[in-house]
Order: structure tokens, then C-alpha cells, then sequence
């Protein structure tokens, strides 16, 4: 039996392009190892390890955790998955993250999600939530029967910081701003594919596309 070929893939997208669903369907489709930054630090956080209190110490600070800190444990994690394919998300983010893993993981393939954020904003402005109960509403699919009440209480629905027109727009910025030298590295690689749309459902078709003409589906 011939060696199997490992296919190495990273997925970016900003917050509430649809990055989740995506991976999960890529995940499922061609069982790809999904390796996700965030998880991991949640993990590690909820496991008070090493890597999660000095997190935890930058988090409570309103900081990012720092490149080489996220840089060591992924690359530690990726170092136990060597004989998967595997896909990254969540990371790198920035130029120097994506030049440390190139030192030792080369990916084929870089999936970026190009989703206006007109759409993101949109999409992430609309949910207001019901802090007594934590019933989540959204304004476009899902509303409340009196535009800005609880349905079963009557009570008021507030909307997250992390949701509100401003705060999404700085997080965007931020993203954008941090995501663009690593977009164009891998552009000047050959090994980026951009999948532009509004729709999550619209954009999976072409990824799906894409990567089966690279890997074999599960059967």
C-alpha cells in the first residue's frame, strides 16, 4: 500500500463570516483533523495548564495573547498530529505566526472566506438577547414578536457589547488590519483561494468543489 498523502489546509474568514459552519462541513465532508485556535485556548483555560493561565492573564487584560505564545502551542499541537490531514482555523493571524508555521508545517491550500461586511455587520448586529433567561433573538430570522421584547416575558432584549454596530466595526477593522499581510503571503505562495458570497450555503458548493478535486471524499 502506498504512503497516504496528507493534506494540510487553514481557513480564515473575520468573525461571523461563516467560518464555523464551513470548517465543520469541511471537517465532516473530508475528515480533515480540525485544529481550531480557539478551542484550544478555551481548553487550556478551562484546564488552568500553563499556556492557559498566561493566556488567561492577557485575556482578563483586554490583551491579545501573544504571537510566539499561540505560535508554541499550536505548533506543539500540530507536531502530535503529524500523520493526519489536518485543518487550521483561527490561526495564523499574523505575518509573523504564518512565517514560524512555514518554517515547519508548509499547508497546500489556505481557504479565505471574502464575506462583505456590510453582510457580517448585519449578521452580527441583529441578535439581541433576553439576560433573565438568555433567550437569543435575531432581527432578521428570528425576532420577537413586539420589536424589542422578550416574547414570554415582555421584558426588555439587550444587545452584547461584542454585538453592537461599534464594537463590530473595530473588530472587523482590527481583523482586517492584522489578516491582510498574512492573505497576501500566501498569495505570493500560490496557495490562496479566495470564496467570496454573503451566503454561508452559496459559498460551501465551491469550497466543496474545490477541495474534492484535492482530497478524496469519506465515502
Amino acid at each position: 500500500m502506498g504512503a497516504r498523502l496528507l493534506f494540510r489546509a487553514i481557513i480564515m474568514g473575520p468573525p461571523g463570516s461563516g467560518k464555523g459552519t464551513v470548517s465543520e462541513r469541511i471537517v465532516n465532508t473530508f475528515g480533515l483533523k480540525h485544529l481550531s485556535s480557539g478551542e484550544l485556548l478555551r481548553t487550556n483555560i478551562k484546564n488552568e495548564t500553563e499556556f492557559g493561565l498566561l493566556a488567561k492573564s492577557f485575556i482578563d487584560e483586554g490583551k491579545l495573547v501573544p504571537d510566539d505564545a499561540i505560535t508554541k502551542i499550536i505548533l506543539h499541537e500540530l507536531k502530535q498530529m503529524t500523520q493526519y490531514s489536518w485543518l487550521l482555523d483561527g490561526f495564523p493571524r499574523t505575518l509573523p505566526q504564518a512565517e514560524e508555521l512555514h518554517k515547519v508545517f508548509q499547508p497546500d491550500t489556505v481557504i479565505n472566506l471574502n464575506v462583505p461586511f456590510e453582510t457580517i455587520k448585519k449578521r452580527l448586529t441583529s441578535r439581541w438577547i433576553h439576560p433573565g433567561s438568555g433567550r437569543v433573538y435575531n432581527t432578521d430570522f428570528n425576532p420577537p414578536k413586539v420589536t424589542g421584547l422578550d416574547d414570554l416575558t415582555g421584558e426588555p432584549l439587550i444587545q452584547r457589547n461584542d454585538d453592537k454596530p461599534e464594537t463590530v466595526t473595530l473588530r472587523l477593522q482590527a481583523y482586517e488590519e492584522l489578516t491582510q499581510p498574512v492573505l497576501e503571503y500566501y498569495r505570493n505562495k500560490g496557495i490562496l483561494e479566495v470564496f467570496s458570497g454573503t451566503e454561508t450555503n452559496k459559498i460551501w458548493p465551491h469550497v466543496q468543489a474545490f477541495l474534492s478535486k484535492k482530497i478524496p471524499t469519506i465515502s
